[in-house]
């Protein structure tokens, strides 16, 4: 049994595939249905009407036909029959006395009856052939008769005419449904009309077509507004006027889409809520995977070529045959059966009841199958004339404002030229989700309404500067009501791929700082004056380097440029560093890349830099002689840059005041004896490379304040780095060091002292006498135990003891009054070991300030 839902379904599969079938596809299915019922009404009539009468043609008839009778008597013909074994439907014998048998019906066409008198008088001729003769045949003998002439007689195609239009009706449908239901283009279609009728309906589409119709043409909007004619408004910058609050919205210029300009909806078009924009962005994406689907093959064509061929080849096959039998049907037919032995008769003469409507539904068949051809041929025509594998939506482009609808190809093509012969609506209405213009635009407009202004003032935090920071990370857009933080300090703005920057940036008055990370964004005319007149800091981090935008170079008033991305030797020129030259302020420039040399367009700046850091990625830095032009530097950062001594460019500096050569191959420091020339030189970190000892020339540096030494090779500290007086920082953390040498009491303003992970095991009591030291870290070495004269650092705030060989700790450390628990690293078993009056002195809060760094 089928359940009402599954007969259903088997309805509705015509209505879903409606809109690929054109005018001709439409007319055939009516004419195959038109040949079916003439198939079913022919076939009925044959089950219910279709008999062939026959009766025998006597021989006595003939005769007399053939040779007239001379004398004035009738001729009595005995007719001998043998009768079959259990028969009961017997030839009875004429003899010269006939029988009368009144059952007998008189025939009146094929024989001469005669009627015996008692007189034995004879007829008239004329009466004999007009009253017929008897047969003598029983009921059972014409039932047998007319069936053996029906299939000795009848031709065949009178016979099997219903059931050939049956099978060639059957044969056409299936012809011109077999594309709906082969399984490699079923999938296709199914998926096509699921997703065209999704966007046809889709709020997205008549929203962007009604505005279409605002953008279009002085035509357009005349149809939209009435009598009354609206000015066209095109935004192409920042710098033009507003429009009026009557000018129809149009916020598009190529690509680029003017936020300060307002947002005039025609009244008839509703607001999308988060639904269908959700709804409008899942469409997107399956048309975009759709099309790169079906693209790929023309399957679809060559399958509906091939079945047109078919039906064209079918129609020529059946008007070729079915001309020639036309004529074969008719009303009478002669039966010649081999069964005189059971009948007594050779020849009959037969009547076919059903000849005159065969003949006419055979000629009803012949004109709708011509019909039929004729739109055969034409499909043919249709699918040779023009090129249906390729579809160009250039009339949707002249119409609306998407100008970037692309043109497409194969079946997907084909499906789109198929639907326009339904309705030419529903390709201009799915081109809106092929349009890159139209997507982003819905993305503008459902980011808006996804991040309103309390959202976003939500997300607003303060970072280390203790300035208001708003980070917007993999957003389809910046939203508009980031522009109303007007009292931002920091936009972070990270993989936002269609990032645009309007004129309504200039109300966030307190923006200095401004992050690009993987954000090439596009700012109009009067946002980029805004940002030239007052950002300060910029941060641009990319893959390539044409993802900078050129504005970034024209900032005139820029003070720092982080830059981090591919700058290889190759694309050095394309870096555009020359218009650097615009940047007049600019002070700080960070460049993290993979520089085989100092680009020498960066010495276009070099008059007003102060600091550049160069971070490389392990790739050799090998020319720096253009450093020698850097005089104000005061800060410098080459990091990572496989250097394996210190550049002599460096001694040319002579503003030097930080030098950082952190992560190289330095092996010796040779040359460090050349940093006496530089005489504001304050900071030397040569950490994290290879150096195995330090040269005694270090002395010369008189105004070094802070040393960095960590994790080199360094097995021992020359006394030479305890004559540098105004030492005050200290770190030689990480070497191979087993003795601190006792002229480190000599470091009266040393403030921060690390040598944690080294080999100390004893603690010289002169490093007691340096009482200026706020941060005292022996971590991790094989100290066993810790002086009582520890007491005597009363600054010190930070002490780091931990991995060490100690068994108990010193109750002096009560008496450094800056000391808490907080800054105080070591074992927790250590800790509870102490005296509870200095864990007391040690636990107490204290909101007296420090500082762990210089």
């Amino acid at each position: 049994m089928f359940t009402l839902a599954e007969v259903a379904s088997l309805n509705d599969i015509q209505p879903t595939y409606r809109i690929l079938k054109p005018w001709w596809d439409v007319f055939m299915d009516y004419l195959a249905v038109v040949m079916l019922m003439v198939a079913i009404f022919a076939g009925t009539m044959q089950l219910t009407k279709d008999q062939v009468v026959c009766l025998p043609v006597l021989q006595s008839t003939v005769n007399s036909k053939a040779q007239p009778g001379a004398s004035g008597k009738a001729d009595f013909t005995t007719v001998e029959t043998t009768t079959g074994q259990g028969e009961e439907a017997s030839m009875r014998t004429v003899s010269s006395t006939p029988t009368v048998t009144p059952d007998v019906p008189l025939s009146r066409a094929t024989s001469s009856q005669y009627q015996p008198t008692e007189s034995g008088q004879e007829l008239k001729k004329e009466q004999r052939d007009s009253l017929g003769r008897k047969t003598n045949l029983d009921f059972q003998q014409y039932v047998f008769i007319n069936q053996m002439c029906y299939h000795l007689a009848l031709p065949w195609y009178s016979k099997y005419f219903p059931y050939l239009v049956l099978i060639h009706t059957i044969i056409l449908i299936v012809s011109s449904n077999f594309w709906f239901k082969y399984p490699k283009t079923c999938s296709k279609i199914e998926h096509f009309v699921s997703i065209l009728g999704k966007c046809f309906e889709s709020p997205w589409t008549t929203k962007a077509l009604s505005e279409t119709a605002c953008e279009d043409s002085e035509e357009n909007k005349q149809r939209l507004t009435g009598a009354q004619s609206l000015p066209k408004y095109v935004s192409t910058s920042s710098d033009e006027g507003s429009p009026s609050a009557s000018t129809p919205m149009i916020t598009k210029s190529g690509f680029k889409f003017s936020a300060d300009k307002p947002m005039i909806e025609v009244p008839s078009v509703t607001i999308l809520d988060k639904k269908d924009g959700e709804q409008a962005k899942a469409l997107f994406e399956k048309v975009r995977k759709f099309r790169a689907h079906v693209e790929d093959s023309d399957l679809i064509y060559k399958l509906y070529v091939g079945q047109t061929v078919i039906k064209t080849v079918k129609f020529i096959f059946i008007l070729c045959y079915t001309a020639n039998f036309v004529n074969t049907i008719s009303f009478e037919h002669i039966c010649n059966p081999k069964v005189e032995h059971l009948i007594g008769y050779t020849q009959f003469e037969c009547t076919h009841n059903m000849a005159y409507m065969l003949k006419k539904l055979l000629i009803s068949y012949i004109s709708l199958i011509c019909v039929y051809g004729f739109i055969c041929l034409y499909t043919l025509f249709w699918l040779f004339r023009i090129p249906l594998k390729e579809y160009s939506f250039e009339k949707v482009r002249e119409e609306s404002s998407f100008s970037d609808i692309p043109d497409v190809k194969n079946d997907f093509a084909f499906l789109l030229h198929m639907v326009d012969q339904y309705d030419q609506l529903y390709s201009k209405r799915f081109g809106v989700f092929l349009s890159e213009v139209s997507e982003n635009k819905l993305r503008e407009i459902s980011l808006n309404h996804e991040w309103t202004f309390e959202k976003l003032r939500q997300h607003v935090s303060r970072n280390a500067q203790d300035k208001q920071e708003l980070h917007l990370f993999m957003l389809s857009g910046v939203p508009d009501a980031v522009f109303d933080l007007t009292d931002l300090d920091v936009l972070k703005l990270e993989l936002i791929p269609e990032a645009k920057i309007p004129a309504k940036i200039s109300q966030m008055t307190n923006l200095q700082e401004l992050h690009l990370c993987h954000c090439p964004a596009k700012v109009e005319q009067t946002a980029f004056s805004f940002l030239r007149d007052h950002l300060r800091c910029l941060h641009v981090k990319f893959t390539d380097v044409a993802e900078i935008p050129a504005w970034v170079y024209l900032l005139k008033n820029l003070r720092e440029l982080y830059l981090i991305g591919n700058l290889n030797s190759e694309n050095n020129k394309m870096i555009g560093l020359e218009s650097l030259r615009e940047l007049r302020h600019l002070k700080i420039l960070h460049v993290k890349s993979n520089l085989t040399k100092i680009p020498p367009n960066i010495t276009d700046v070099a008059p007003h830099l102060t600091k550049l850091v160069i971070h490389n990625d392990g790739t050799k830095l090998v020319v720096l002689n253009s450093l020698k032009k850097m005089t104000n530097v005061a800060e410098l950062e080459l990091q990572n840059c496989e250097l394996e001594r210190i550049p002599h460019a460096i001694f040319s500096l002579s503003n030097l005041q930080e030098l950082d050569l952190k992560s190289n191959s330095i092996r010796t420091i040779e040359e460090i004896i050349s940093f006496q020339h530089l005489k504001r030189l304050t900071c030397l970190k040569l950490w994290h490379n290879k150096i195995v000892n330090i040269p005694s020339s270090v002395t010369h540096i008189k105004n070094l304040e802070s040393l960095y030494l960590s994790n080199n090779k360094l097995e021992s500290l020359p006394a030479a780095v305890f004559s540098l007086q105004k030492l005050r920082c200290l770190d030689v953390s990480y070497n191979s060091i087993a003795l601190i040498p006792v002229e480190i009491g000599l470091l009266q303003n040393l403030q921060h002292f690390h040598i944690t992970g080294n080999k100390v095991d004893i603690l010289p009591k002169q490093l007691f006498k340096c009482v200026k030291l706020r941060t005292l870290s022996l971590g991790q070495n094989c100290i066993t135990s810790i002086p009582d004269k520890v007491g005597q650092l009363l600054q010190l705030t930070h002490l780091e003891l931990k991995g060490n060989c100690l068994d108990r700790l010193p109750a002096t450390l009560g008496q450094c009054q800056l000391l808490r628990k907080s800054g105080l690293v070591v074992e927790d078993h250590l800790f509870d070991a102490l005296p509870s009056e200095v864990k007391e002195v040690l636990n107490q809060d204290t909101s007296i300030p420090f500082a762990n760094g210089i």
